[in-house]
């Protein structure tokens, strides 16, 4: 099955081009939300992101798995590939 990866970002936030860069160098597709300045957008991911506003705020599978040092760090601990094959 393939994952269903959201990740809301800045075009220019350098932790969102690191995270963007992680899930691209995994060969994931993914749907980004470039919600650049829009508030409105913001407030939905928070909802989304249990209040979370930084970005990126990234979801794998409708779960929310947090932001760039996160996946990263799931990455690292081994912990970022189980949940792109489910």
């Amino acid at each position: 099955m393939t994952p269903k990866v959201e990740i809301y970002t800045w075009r220019t936030c350098p932790f969102c081009i690191r995270a963007k860069a992680l899930l691209k160098q995994k060969g994931v597709n993914f749907t980004e939300y470039a919600i650049d300045g829009n508030e409105t957008a913001r407030d939905q991911m928070a909802k989304r992101a249990n209040g979370r506003r930084s970005l990126p705020q990234i979801f794998i599978n409708d779960r929310h798995v947090g932001g760039c040092d996160d996946i990263h760090e799931l990455d690292a601990r081994g912990k970022l590939d189980p949940l792109l094959e489910s």
